[in-house]
């Protein structure tokens, strides 16, 4: 091999980097104009990233036994898998660029420090994806906690936004603060282009989960990628068909390791015999710092094995087994029994149980939703739909002309509905306290409901009522009367009460069209006919 063959690997490993950079910004450029575009219907979102997940969709087919037709483009990527090896982690995933990028940061800051023996199993990744899949057989969609798309997506929008807004927001009052008008200006003028929502429950767990999947790049160099990824773990087993073997010249080889100390995957490129071709990203590193230029990647029509894994069939077969037990468990809830009242899901939401089957948790519509009143679910919707989406009134409502998040579902768990087919979808109820509301509870006069609620005509109605006042006088108002039939619980009334602490009218997910069951009255079955 000529000195020149290394310059080669040295210019692809350059390439490489330049492609994980390109991939990286277009991800994030995405993610940040996926927002309200001044028109009703969006034309660029990120969708096509997931649409490319082979995980997503075979866990998404498997747990409810239908093919998404936009998931089947997923074998582009493994197609190009079983040819050119896993070059989609080491070239193109946007998750696998960051740690990447941070690994490279702690590197040159001598808090990682490579090793060039690491005896630590690789194992981890393949009992996860062997655990998701069980448990897709049991329709518990359990792959976007730690698919690389859905992980990155939520952690962006949920923890990233809010404090890139906030910065946004602090730097601007500093600028006038300071006497930079123009600046302060400019900075304000951003924060409302980007349009970034700025409040999600539940924003330190997974700011938490993604911060300490950043910083185990200091004991591992791709961590995640190495130990976590279920992604990565399915691409491996495709990989072994690839058409690209290494090769190291042993007349050319000096036994310096420097190719296994800095393989970012721990793929053991030396010696040659024992390279992990499952684990290796092909991110040419190994073959730009040999100093003799004694690796290649030549073509060779040859399976290689699984190596340094322990996949023994008892440990696959029990880890099966423990995705088995486990999956039925996400299902004991006392939701199935009983709808939560504050289990609003968005518009073209499907029916509960098909909608835990395709929603992968990845955060788009909450990203999108212009007024921050999608959040992560937490408890509302027992341990099998936490971090999905629902709507919070208190923080936000369901914009009446809005059908933004019913356009970026990637697995089609919201489906696509046009802004005519929206308005018309009802998710819930509101209902009134009166305990607490001003003209039942003081007799003052407010009807801040009945201006704010969109439907025409109005499903919050004013009647006259006489309340009896503290001081023993009777007075008479106009107070709010819901009419649950026309009500679609869009939640603006609960928003805009002028009941701070606990909203004297509140919504709940009962009435929703989604559901025959969660109903404020249920049909009552026709006896049959006596003869």
């Amino acid at each position: 091999m000529k000195r020149e063959q290394s310059k080669k690997y040295f210019w692809l490993q350059r390439l490489r980097i330049l492609s994980q950079a390109g991939f990286f910004g277009l991800f994030f450029f995405l993610f940040l104009t996926t927002h309200y575009p001044g028109q009703d219907y969006l034309t660029t979102t990120v969708e096509r990233f997931f649409h490319l997940d082979p995980l997503l969709a075979l866990t998404t087919i498997i747990a409810s036994r239908l093919i998404v037709a936009a998931l089947l483009l997923s074998v582009i990527t493994l197609v190009l898998t079983l040819l050119f090896g896993r070059f989609v982690c080491g070239w193109v995933c946007p998750l696998g660029a960051l740690h990447q990028f941070f690994s490279f940061i702690f590197k040159k800051s001598r808090l990682l420090k490579p090793r060039r023996d690491d005896q630590m199993s690789l194992a981890p990744k393949y009992f996860v994806l062997i655990l998701v899949l069980a448990a897709a057989i049991f329709s518990v969609n359990l792959v976007g906690y730690l698919d690389p798309l859905s992980f990155l997506y939520r952690s962006s929008a949920v923890f990233v936004s809010p404090i890139l807004n906030l910065l946004l927001s602090q730097s601007g009052s500093l600028a006038y603060a300071v006497g930079l008008p123009g600046l302060g200006q400019t900075l304000g003028q951003t924060k409302g282009n980007l349009a970034l929502n700025s409040i999600f429950q539940n924003a330190l767990l997974i700011g938490i989960l993604f911060l300490t999947a950043v910083l185990l790049n200091i004991w591992k160099e791709r961590f995640w990628c190495r130990y976590l990824c279920p992604t990565g773990a399915l691409l491996g087993i495709f990989s072994r068909f690839n058409l690209f073997k290494l090769r190291i010249n042993p007349e050319k080889c000096i036994d310096c390791h420097l190719c296994s100390i800095h393989c970012q995957t721990n793929a053991r490129p030396y010696p040659s015999d024992g390279w992990r071709s499952s684990e290796c990203l092909y991110c040419e590193t190994c073959a730009a710092i040999c100093p003799t230029g004694a690796i290649s990647f030549p073509i060779k029509f040859q399976k290689e094995k699984i190596t340094g894994v322990d996949l023994s069939r008892r440990k696959i077969l029990l880890t099966s087994l423990t995705g088995l037990i486990l999956a039925p468990i996400f299902k004991i809830t006392a939701h199935r029994q009983r709808a939560h009242p504050a289990l609003i899901r968005p518009p073209g939401a499907l029916p509960e149980s098909e909608f835990l089957e395709k929603c992968v948790k990845c955060g788009e519509c909450l990203k999108v939703c212009p007024t921050n009143a999608l959040q992560p679910a937490l408890s509302e919707a027992g341990p099998e739909g936490v971090w999905t989406p629902v709507l919070v009134p208190r923080i936000g409502y369901c914009e009446y002309y809005c059908s933004l998040c019913t356009q970026v579902c990637p697995t089609g768990a919201i489906r696509e509905l046009t802004i005519e087919e929206k308005i018309e979808v009802k998710i819930g109820t509101a209902w009134i306290d009166k305990n607490r509301c001003l003209p039942y509870a003081l007799g003052k006069s407010c009807i801040v409901c009945e201006e704010h609620c969109p439907v025409s005509p109005k499903a919050i109605k004013l009647i006259r009522v006489q309340t009896l006042t503290p001081d023993q006088k009777m007075v008479s108002n106009l107070a709010p009367f819901v009419d649950v039939e026309s009500c679609i619980g869009c939640g603006i009334c609960e928003n805009k009460c002028v009941v701070l602490d606990l909203p004297a009218i509140r919504v709940s997910s009962v009435g929703e069209q989604r559901s025959p069951e969660n109903q404020l009255i249920l049909p009552i079955a026709e006896e049959p006919e006596q003869f």
